[in-house]
C-alpha cells in the first residue's frame, strides 16, 4: 500500500485472486478521518476507498509474480454512482464495516482499469470505474 498512517483506510483484505479483492474499513465514523471536512466524510471518498482496494490488489498481483509494484495514479473515476450523501452518518448496522470490491477490467504495463463497488450493510454507497497510470 502507498498509503500510511491514518491515510491507510482499509482495515483488511478479505479475499483476493488474479482479477478481484474484497476489503473491509471501519473508520469511516472516525470524527478524526483524514478526508473528512467540516461537512463531514462525504460519499465521494468511496472513491478513495476503491483506489486503495486496487492498488492493494496490484500490489499482490505482482508479488505473486516475483516482482515490485511500480507507482500507481489515479487518473479518473468515471460512471460514479453515489448511493449516500455522507459515509459517517450512515445507519449504524450490526456489521458497521464498508465492504469495497474492486475488479480488474483491463490492463497492461502502463495502465489499469477497474470496476468498483462500496457497500454498507449490504447497500450500494457507491460503484463506479478507475483508471491508474503506472509509472514507467
Amino acid at each position: 500500500m502507498p498509503h500510511r498512517g491514518t491515510m491507510c483506510l482499509l482495515d483488511r483484505m478479505v479475499a483476493w485472486d488474479e482479477g478481484r479483492i474484497e476489503c473491509v474499513a471501519s473508520g469511516h465514523r472516525d470524527s478524526a478521518h483524514p478526508l473528512r471536512s467540516r461537512s463531514g466524510l462525504m460519499a465521494a471518498t468511496a472513491i478513495e476507498y476503491a483506489a486503495q482496494a486496487a492498488a492493494l490488489h496490484g500490489g499482490l498481483m505482482a508479488s505473486a509474480a516475483g516482482a515490485a509494484a511500480p507507482p500507481g495514479y489515479l487518473a479518473s473515476a468515471r460512471e460514479v454512482r453515489l448511493g449516500a450523501w455522507r459515509l459517517d452518518d450512515l445507519p449504524a448496522a450490526g456489521n458497521d464495516a464498508l465492504r469495497i470490491l474492486a475488479e480488474r477490467q483491463a490492463g497492461d504495463g502502463g495502465r489499469l482499469l477497474y470496476a468498483f463497488r462500496v457497500e454498507h450493510a449490504g447497500r450500494e454507497i457507491a460503484s463506479g470505474r478507475l483508471a491508474v497510470f503506472l509509472a514507467a
